[in-house]
């Protein structure tokens, strides 16, 4: 069900317009990033000089709320850009993995047609290895013979093609796990930088409850 929603055309109509889109929005956050960071120090120091000059107090609550916004601004503006990272490298490797596991299933579908194959074959010269030894006319022998030499090397191409398939089903079957264990590792990843964002965030609470005081 999932595959033939994705498999409408206008995500392929989509998809063209897809990274022009990724790199404008980075571009974007990027700008509102610097834009706080720069916002953040411009305030935190206007804050402590107005601070230490004993200014009026909607004075210095003017300050303490530009400094507020531009605090927040810089939180969710680095926060959506790291999420944002995070969203296209877990959409790169699902794409990936879908693709690796619609080809295990092609492959698997195609090692067990030519096993049935062989399996066909290998009975029919069977059946013509016991028709053969219950007939005694030279030029069905020859026949038979000629056939069972065809069936013999039909049955050794379908072998060859076999083990090609059975090769290319464990190389897909490898990538598969490969795969697998990249987006462990991701979300591992992505575990640790939630935890160093938070003890960042912390920190720069901490740093800011001591500025107040």
């Amino acid at each position: 069900r999932w595959q033939k929603i994705f498999m409408f055309p206008l995500w392929s109509k989509m998809a063209v317009f897809w990274n022009k889109m990724f790199l404008t929005i980075i571009v974007l956050l990027i700008v509102l990033f610097l834009d706080a960071v720069r916002e953040v120090r411009k305030y935190s120091s206007v804050h402590v000089n107005e601070k230490a000059a004993n200014v009026n107090s909607s004075a210095f609550d003017h300050i303490q709320m530009k400094l507020f916004r531009s605090q927040r601004n810089l939180y969710l503006s680095g926060f959506s850009l790291f999420l944002w990272l995070v969203l296209r490298r877990t959409v790169t490797l699902l794409t990936q993995l879908a693709k690796e596991m619609a080809s295990h299933a092609a492959l698997e579908t195609q090692v067990n047609d030519a096993t049935e194959a062989a399996k066909k074959y290998m009975a029919e010269n069977e059946r013509l290895q016991e028709a053969l030894s219950g007939k005694g006319d030279s030029k069905k022998k020859e026949s038979t013979d000629a056939t069972e030499e065809k069936l013999k090397e039909e049955v050794e191409r379908l072998k060859a093609e076999l083990q090609k398939t059975s090769n290319a089903f464990h190389k897909a079957k490898t990538e598969v796990a490969a795969f697998k264990k990249q987006s462990e590792g991701l979300r591992r990843e992505y575990d640790h930088l939630m935890k160093e964002f938070e003890q960042l965030q912390q920190s720069l609470n901490k740093a800011e409850d001591k500025k107040d005081l």
